[in-house]
């Protein structure tokens, strides 16, 4: 009972302290308004994290890399559905040739799919296909703006995944396992090198287009403490939930309640040294500094008509366009990951009109990422990675019950990606397909072999950035994984 007489008095002492710091600012003409806020908070919550564990540093302070490197920030443009990279990428004139027959037993194999025979017939390339830049790298019609920054990329042709199905797919391209439980891509990267931004998170998510199939498992953090969890950024209606003030809430009672949260829950901290509560006190803190940051970092109409136009961004309208911009400036003011997600390339019928759709929203703007990065001398230090979970047959889909017709059915076998700045070598294809564009013939790269090259390309070994979990310590490649030095710059 004495106990609990003293803890109270000590609480109400805290507490009449801190409305006399209050009171002090107001009379000061200062107040406690957002700007004073953030940097009350930005002091505090190096204390909450060091008060976890005696010697410990803040769990999202900056951090050195393994090894020197290029990069300090990657953009993931993740074309959720799977694009065709028959459309796209990979050119195959003998398809066209061969339309409407069946593809040699030999090529398929044993291989079987959901929605297909293995005797359906071969659809050719739905565009034409030409060479561009000085280095010639082949694209589709599809892809008049990729084609004007062709020099700066790095097509891979050569890449394959152990999943057919979407979620499992996605959730392995992200987290280098097919089911929900492990840490993200972005949630290593701010594991490995800490946040160097005090004013948004560190791990963004931006969804365009149709539902995301794998959910938010694609930024997860798994079994690394939730505060390296991924902030999806909405396009509509508030673009992060939680932050705004409820009706009727003014800044002094904001104020004073966020005072007291946050001294119930530092004392709880220094009790119990939990992770999670560590999360609360920086959400609650991050929270308060997003009321000034947020809206900053969405005032588009600061950026330049040029660059607007570069983009074909309306600033006031929900769009790739838009999300793209938005990556831009959030990597100037610190983000560490940003990951774009835009659903709706699953081209079970008309894969053309599907292609054709889908370039008309995200090729302008993926290309005016890269020059306006190049113009602003942030490409060297950005990683921009664009495509989807796998591929799409060379066979096509046909099935009147369902209502579909010149679609391609999932292929894991084989499809393309490409990557751009951020160290990795421009104006440069790896890998092949046989003529049929069906198997790899020519430096197979797998999801683990992709994640590892990132992880390089951010200075980091994906062998030694390992968190120990469950008796065993994991990494996000987990015991697979080779970097592409052949791509490296």
């Amino acid at each position: 009972m004495l106990q609990n007489q003293s803890y109270g008095k000590r609480w109400l002492s805290d507490l009449q302290s801190g409305l006399r710091r209050r009171f002090f600012l107001e009379q000061s003409g200062l107040g406690l308004g957002a700007v004073a806020l953030t940097g009350l908070l930005q002091a505090s919550s190096v204390s909450a994290a060091n008060s976890q564990e005696p010697g410990k540093a803040d769990p999202v302070s900056p951090r050195s890399p393994h090894f020197p490197c290029r990069a300090k920030a990657v953009i993931h443009l993740l074309m959720a559905g799977a694009p065709s990279q028959l459309e796209l990428f990979d050119n195959k004139p003998l398809l066209t040739k061969l339309s409407g027959k069946p593809l040699p037993p030999s090529v398929i194999g044993s291989q079987r799919y959901a929605f297909i025979q293995p005797t359906a017939a071969v659809l050719g390339p739905q565009f034409e296909f030409s060479r561009h830049g000085q280095s010639g790298i082949e694209l589709s019609s599809a892809l008049p703006h990729l084609a004007d920054v062709a020099d700066e990329i790095c097509l891979i042709r050569s890449m394959r995944t152990d999943q057919f199905n979407h979620a499992p797919a996605q959730i392995f391209l992200s987290s280098g396992f097919s089911q929900p439980g492990r840490p993200s891509l972005g949630s290593w990267l701010l594991y490995g090198l800490g946040s160097e931004t005090r004013d948004l998170p560190s791990f963004v998510v931006m969804s365009t287009g149709d539902g995301i199939s794998g959910g938010s498992a694609l930024w997860s953090s798994g079994f690394l403490p939730t505060y390296y969890t991924g902030v999806q950024l909405r396009s509509q209606g508030a673009p992060i939930l939680n932050v705004e003030s409820p009706a009727g809430v003014n800044e002094e009672l904001q104020n004073e309640t966020w005072q007291l949260i946050n001294r119930l829950n530092r004392r709880r901290l220094d009790l119990l040294h939990d992770d999670e509560i560590a999360t609360r006190i920086a959400s609650f803190e991050m929270a308060a500094r997003l009321q000034a940051s947020a809206p900053e970092l969405l005032e588009l109409n600061s950026e330049s008509r040029h660059t607007l136009d570069l983009y074909g961004c309306e600033p006031s309208k929900p769009s790739f366009a838009r999300a793209c911009l938005l990556a831009r400036r959030m990597v100037q003011r610190g983000v560490r990951c940003i990951t774009i997600i835009h659903s709706g390339w699953d081209a079970h019928s008309n894969v053309k009109g599907n292609v054709q759709n889908n370039c008309r929203i995200t090729d302008q703007a993926s290309a005016a990422l890269i020059q306006d990065l190049k113009r602003l001398g942030m490409l060297d230090e950005t990683l921009v990675v664009w495509g989807g979970e796998f591929g799409r047959t060379p066979m096509v889909e046909s099935n009147a019950a369902l209502g579909r017709a010149l679609g391609r059915d999932h292929h894991p076998q084989a499809f393309s990606l490409w990557m751009a700045g951020g160290g990795i070598r421009p104006g440069m294809t790896l890998g092949s397909t046989d003529e049929f564009g069906f198997h790899i013939t020519e430096d197979p790269v797998s999801i683990h072999d992709l994640q590892a090259t990132i992880l390089h390309c951010m200075g980091l070994d994906h062998e030694r950035l390992t968190f120990h979990h469950a008796g065993r310590d994991f990494r996000l490649t987990d015991v697979h994984g080779q970097v592409l030095e052949r791509i490296l710059a």
